[in-house]
């Protein structure tokens, strides 16, 4: 749970600028403190979450799009769901595709949550602000490296 000295450590895994504007804003209009990191690509996101000299915190939740450059958001998830030091991180899908295969995938190898991300702004914050609400203030993170 969230405490008053530790902030909840979000990576956000999205290469669209527009997308993430909009969950740093969403994610600003927050109760519960929290800091976020960006990663632009699949193959970005692998070096922040492996760095064995990072001074950074593990993240407490990821935040990943499918469609990335580099490496794709499908073979992260694989990734950090096969890594014994990362596997516990919940990871929340956030993707346009629509495509049952995606969600099934996403599923089948460890994806906590799947969310189809909205077009209409309101309802994209609505989704952010649902993620928050569920993973941020009631749920309990495991956090081994505090």
């Amino acid at each position: 749970m969230q405490t008053a000295t530790a902030p909840i450590e979000i990576l956000l895994v999205e290469d669209n600028p527009a997308d993430v504007r909009l969950t740093v804003e969403a994610l600003r209009q927050s109760s519960v403190q929290s800091r976020l990191r960006v990663a632009r690509d699949g193959q970005e996101a692998m070096r922040v979450l492996r760095a064995v000299d990072n001074p950074d915190p593990m993240p407490d939740l990821i935040l990943l799009d499918l469609n990335l450059p580099k490496m794709d958001g499908r073979e992260v998830l694989e990734a950090i769901k096969t890594d014994d030091m990362l596997r516990h991180i919940p990871v929340v899908v956030l993707t346009t595709s629509r495509a049952e295969a995606d969600i099934f995938r996403s599923y089948r190898v460890g994806a906590n949550a799947v969310i189809t991300k909205p077009v209409d702004l309101d309802q994209f914050f609505a989704s952010v602000h649902a993620i928050e609400q569920f993973w941020l203030s009631n749920a309990r993170l495991l956090r081994p490296y505090s």
